[in-house]
């Protein structure tokens, strides 16, 4: 097995010895490169991203400056929107479901470390994939650990350290994160009133 397959498949592996076709260095780069480009212009940062990413729906935005581990592990679904400071910690796969929002400073860190300090320091690392569905919208600085999946339309509150799974259509806040309620038909109908009230003016 290759090292790049026994890293993006939860095994440990030596990042030292990953083939080169695989590097994180052009990830990094153009990441960078993202950077450095005029906010002002957005289709040409648009195309860099969709560049960046292994997938990508038509429509996606991720405001700069971003950080990825390579960028290519990172999977993202139509009508994506994070805001600046968001990092990808992508040795092993993440996937972001259609609709999906992130707040500024956001990170999604799938990579790992053995628990054992002589086998850690010895070099050996392993990641987890991360999943984001449908719908959900994470605040600013929510850091989502290896292995964890959110659900459809769930919310994530702002600092929240997100450690295990979070099920779909609820709110969950704090460090670790704790799911606080379900959301209802009445948060539905609340917030449909108020938008027709916008329309209306």
């Amino acid at each position: 097995m290759k090292e790049y397959e026994k890293m993006i498949s939860g095994k440990l592996y030596d990042a030292g010895k990953i083939e080169p076709e695989y590097a994180s260095r052009p990830g990094r780069a153009l990441a960078q490169k993202i950077g450095q480009v005029s906010l002002l212009e957005r289709d040409t940062i648009v195309k860099m991203e969709k560049e960046l990413f292994g997938s990508t729906g038509e429509r996606i935005y991720v405001n700069p400056p971003l950080y990825v581990d390579y960028g290519f592990n990172t999977h993202i679904g139509e009508n994506f929107y994070a805001n600046m400071d968001c990092i990808f910690l992508d040795v092993a796969p993440i996937r972001i479901g259609n609709n999906v929002m992130f707040g500024p400073r956001v990170s999604l860190v799938t990579a790992t470390h053995p628990l054992d300090e002589g086998v850690r320091n010895r070099g050996l690392e392993l990641g987890y994939s991360i999943e984001i569905g449908d719908g959900a919208w994470l605040g600013a600085n929510v850091t989502v650990n290896p292995g964890v999946k959110i659900g459809k339309n769930s919310i994530i509150g702002s600092g929240s350290v997100v450690v295990k799974d979070i099920p779909d259509n609820v709110i969950a806040v704090g460090n670790p994160a704790r799911v606080l309620r379900e959301l209802t038909e009445e948060d539905k109908k609340f917030w449909e009133a108020e938008e027709k009230k916008y329309y209306e003016g």
